[in-house]
């Protein structure tokens, strides 16, 4: 038995909108038909456009170019009737279009041009709006089937004319992506976040449903195809065309094709038109404005020995927070600060005066291991007290000086030892603490 025809619906070409529209018409209840160049996982998928053509009164076609409409009614004809309704739905010249119309009319079917707005948001959900280029006729036949995946029915005029406001619309649409693109750049570089300019456009009047929809794309970069960059580029480029035909120069449009072309030649033919923004902010690159952290203070365990067993030290560390070009944080230590400490000719001088024979003072033995290795006590010591410790030094020598000449005898000094104690005597950094150790080993008679 025969399908009824009337009740079928055909679509040719399942991309981006054409897929949804078979989706949406067949949720409305429409037994649809399909076909595509490249086959498809699609139920009712079939050999051919004829074979559409051979099972469904309306055909819808979807493709993207002047030269693909033509080819696809060529290869609908030997099958129309006076009950076909062919509804050609791409964007393309308008002589591509009156051809098209011409080939299907003189088999005394019906044609209507029907290109749109909206994208694939608007097909899944049945909300395009149709502009639409023929007779009356035709139309009150399609209508409860455009309906169906549209909002609104915009007649225009004769066949042709639909494609005129088309087109004329996208370089709109083109250029604002554009001028967003650059406006973006221009506030992102000015250390401002993209969402306020945003914001700002919500309330202003030049604000559109396409920056609405776009400046968030760019922002996050993230260009996944609702309009491809090769059709907006064809396109435009139809709209410069005709301007070029009406002796019309539109630079503007001329700027969103260049910049259009531009990514063309990057390799993002097939990202969204919005896709011009990484002009300005590659999706490759790191966020222009990373967000701030505060400084870190660190803290670094230092394990010290001290006779013979381990003690853990915990050293905070004082930083300086620095912002280098590419925003990372560094934490850079303070330089320590050397202790104030007296020339080694001067200490010199002192010890060669404490080796005069001084008045008889009494003081008090050194502590045993007292020496430039004890560390923090002996950096206290002032310039004022190194005198008095002369003093009890030359004492202390005097007094000790057998018990001194006996332990040189059987503990012989080496000449690694001898280049220490010299080595300690002018270092820069054991002047002042250096200063009491030597002291203290003279006064306990050891060299």
């Amino acid at each position: 038995m025969a399908r009824p025809k009337s009740k079928n619906v055909g679509v040719i070409g399942l991309g981006i909108i054409g897929s949804r529209v078979a989706a949406t018409l067949r949720n409305r209840g429409f037994q649809v038909f399909v076909w595509n160049r490249t086959p498809r996982l699609e139920p009712n998928f079939v050999g051919s456009p004829a074979e559409v053509a051979e099972l469904c009164n309306f055909i819808q076609i979807f493709v993207s170019d002047d030269g693909a409409l033509l080819e696809i009614v060529r290869l609908l004809v030997p099958v129309l009737t006076a009950q076909h309704v062919v509804v050609a739905h791409c964007t393309v010249a308008p002589d591509s279009m009156r051809s098209a119309a011409q080939l299907v009319e003189r088999r005394g079917a019906r044609f209507l041009e029907a290109p749109f707005t909206g994208s694939k948001v608007a097909a899944e959900n049945g909300q395009l709006v149709y502009y639409i280029g023929g007779d009356e006729m035709a139309l009150k036949q399609a209508r409860p089937i455009l309906e169906a995946s549209s909002k609104e029915i915009i007649p225009i005029g004769e066949i042709g004319s639909a494609s005129i406001i088309k087109v004329t619309t996208n370089i709109v649409t083109a250029a604002t992506a554009q001028i967003a693109a650059e406006a973006l750049a221009i506030v992102r570089r000015a250390g401002i976040a993209g969402e306020i300019f945003s914001r700002a456009m919500k309330s202003n009047a030049s604000n559109s449903g396409t920056i609405e929809m776009k400046a968030p794309m760019m922002l996050k970069g993230d260009f996944e195809p609702h309009f491809s960059v090769k059709h907006m580029l064809k396109d435009v480029r139809i709209a410069e065309k005709l301007a070029r035909g009406f002796g019309l120069e539109v630079p503007m449009a001329e700027v969103a094709s260049d910049a259009l072309l531009a990514e063309m030649k990057q390799g993002r033919g097939d990202a969204d038109y919005s896709s011009v923004a990484q002009r300005y902010f590659p999706v490759s690159a790191k966020p222009f404005m990373p967000a701030i952290e505060k400084p870190r203070v660190e803290r670094k365990e230092e394990a010290i020995e001290k006779t013979g067993e381990s003690e853990t030290k915990t050293e905070k560390l004082k930083g300086e927070t620095k912002v280098g070009e590419g925003g990372p944080f560094k934490i850079e230590t303070e330089a320590a600060k050397p202790i104030a400490s007296k020339p080694a000719e001067t200490i010199r001088e002192e010890a060669k005066l404490a080796e005069q024979p001084p008045e008889k003072v009494e003081a008090e033995p050194a502590k045993p291991g007292e020496d430039s290795q004890s560390g923090e006590a002996e950096s206290e010591a002032t310039a004022s007290e190194e005198p008095k410790l002369a003093e009890v030094a030359a004492a202390e020598k005097k007094r000790d000086e057998p018990r001194a000449q006996s332990e040189a005898a059987s503990e012989p000094t080496t000449e690694n030892e001898e280049a220490d104690i010299k080595k300690e005597e002018i270092s820069p950094v054991n002047l002042s603490g250096g200063l009491r150790g030597w002291l203290s080993r003279l006064v306990s008679g050891r060299p």
